[in-house]
């Protein structure tokens, strides 16, 4: 049947100068860079094209700006006011959990595939491209999965159901669904990030454990269970709360409100209040901080991952704006300072999918070089990648002019959700000295991420210099004052490791000559790229 489109002569004019629709996007085909480090280190990269494919179609991105358009509905009780604490999401919500734990977002990565971490990974970038969320409930389901190991019989019981590939969002006790999500509850008003602050208390009674106490801050509320802590006679624990208790009563979880938030408009984030609420104790009494951080960590690459994802989909607005419009006699793409304010943007947008698509290879890694160069890595990662989201995102906003500050595009959610990430999981300052404290406990870390800088020296003589420089700056560890310059200095360091050894040449030239070396201005644009590179990076966001 042949398309049908809308009118475009009008009673007053004739629409002309409007790119035409996106139509179906294939979030894998059209990605020359995800393709490039996938090619590289992936296995088998078929499911992630068939997710790309299924996931950029524009019946999935309606879905997106409907799950966001309408947003979840606290229900506190039922229609004879009995307490339910119940949150309700439009269908669209729903739509896209079945396509991200149906592709296997949660479960890739403990089924035992040697890239598992990447492959789930690279579905975080693309699914941050459509509705960023709907990748909380799943992401922490995921995160939840390696925490579960500090209890067998926890584990045995739980584990299944969060590996399902089925999507169940009823409520219902996780025995009788088809598969469940998990979330955390952690942060408190007094303490926020200092989650030894706790005052939530745990009591031991004798069909388990009965919490009483506030959190502050509870993501995707309507999960299966919980992970969260609490102040045990021992000290702070962790513990796995059901939303229903054994006897299939629920569990007196009591939702206060939904925040409302400036972004992740999809997802639900609720304050709670445990009164008597029935748990299971995770892992060693008094050792609560030590057990959650499994889950932290991994958390923490998705937060890493996200940015490229929300840069990614900004640019391809941009990309194909410019390219449909014209102005000034000339299609926007043709015009030299637009040119090079994209090429400069991509270069922070490739560098951020490369570092983040390394960083997961690590997770994957079968020997203790990897493993320690993941614990450091991830936080480099999540560091820089979302301190430049924010910009990237609105450039490429501006770039649609008017246009760009209207709901009918995705801009202005892309915008909004462009900070979360960095707050999310450790703030800027947290995550800075968190780098410091890796660094300093565990030495094998640092020997690992040395010699991932190394082995790009020689490849770039703005690259050696800056890597000397930084040695030079701190042949140890900085003050805490200077933990931000620091993990900044070693974030691009890595980056452009990575691209100068696995990117394209052009890409990994620029990005040593142009984000370590100088001779720049301070904005977007303000960037001395020769036509060669700047062809080449523009040729990565399908822009001619």
């Amino acid at each position: 049947m042949p398309p049908f489109h809308p009118r475009t002569r009008l009673a007053t004019h004739e629409v002309e100068n409007q790119p035409e629709p996106l139509g179906d996007v294939d979030l894998f085909a059209d990605d020359p860079a995800l393709r490039h480090y996938l090619a590289l280190w992936a296995r088998d990269t078929a499911p992630l094209a068939a997710f790309g494919r299924e996931a950029g179609a524009e019946e999935m991105r309606e879905a997106g700006r409907e799950a966001n358009r309408y947003p979840p509905e606290f229900v506190p009780f039922d229609r004879a006011g009995r307490r339910i604490d119940e949150v309700r999401f439009h269908p669209a919500y729903h739509r896209l959990m079945a396509l991200g734990i149906g592709h296997g977002y949660a479960a890739r990565p403990w089924e035992g595939a040697e890239d598992g971490h990447l492959a789930h990974a690279a579905m975080v970038y693309m699914m941050s491209q459509i509705e960023p969320g709907v990748c909380c409930p799943m992401t922490m389901t995921y995160a939840a999965v390696p925490a579960l190991a500090a209890d067998a019989e926890v584990a045995a019981e739980w584990r299944p159901r969060l590996l399902s590939r089925t999507y169940d969002g009823r409520s219902l006790p996780a025995r009788m669904k088809r598969g469940a999500t998990m979330g955390m509850a952690m942060t408190e008003k007094q303490g926020g990030s200092d989650v030894r602050a706790n005052t939530t208390r745990a009591e031991r009674t004798a069909d388990g454990w009965r919490l009483t106490g506030h959190k502050w801050f509870c993501s995707a509320p309507m999960s299966d269970a919980f992970l969260t802590l609490a102040q045990a006679e021992g000290g702070i624990t962790c513990f796995l709360v059901p939303r229903w208790t054994p006897d299939d009563e629920r569990n007196p979880i009591e939702i206060q409100r939904l925040k409302d938030k400036l972004g992740n408009r999809a997802n639900a984030s609720a304050e709670i209040e445990y009164r008597g609420t029935w748990a299971v104790q995770l892992g060693e009494e008094g050792r609560g901080v030590r057990t959650i951080i499994e889950m932290v960590q991994h958390t923490r690459l998705d937060t890493a991952l996200a940015p490229a994802g929300l840069m990614r989909a900004a640019l391809r607005e941009a990309a194909w704006w410019v390219e449909g419009r014209r102005a000034f006699q000339r299609r926007l793409v043709d015009q030299p300072l637009m040119r090079r304010v994209l090429a400069d943007l991509a270069l922070d947008w490739e560098g951020a999918t490369a570092l983040g698509l390394r960083v997961a290879h690590a997770f994957d890694g079968s020997n203790a070089h990897e493993r320690a160069l993941a614990r450091v890595a991830v936080a480099l990662a999540k560091f820089l990648s979302n301190k430049l989201a924010p910009g990237v995102v609105y450039e490429a906003m501006e770039t649609l002019g008017g246009m760009g500050y209207v709901e009918d595009t995705p801009l202005p959610m892309l915008f909004r959700e462009s900070p979360l990430n960095s707050i999310w999981e450790g703030s800027g300052n947290v995550i800075a000295l968190d780098v410091l404290r890796a660094l300093a406990r565990e030495p094998a870390a640092g020997e690992a991420l040395a010699a991932e800088l190394d082995a790009a020296r020689g490849e770039s003589r703005a690259y050696d210099s800056a890597l000397a420089a930084h040695r030079d700056r701190w042949p140890g560890l900085p003050e805490e004052g200077e933990a931000r310059w620091f993990a900044e200095s070693l974030a691009r360091l890595m980056t452009a490791s990575v691209l100068l050894r696995h990117g394209p040449t052009p890409v990994g030239a620029a990005y040593a000559a142009l984000r370590l070396a100088g001779g720049r201005g301070g904005i977007y644009g303000a960037a001395p790229l020769d036509a060669p590179t700047e062809a080449a990076l523009l040729a990565r966001l399908g822009s001619g």
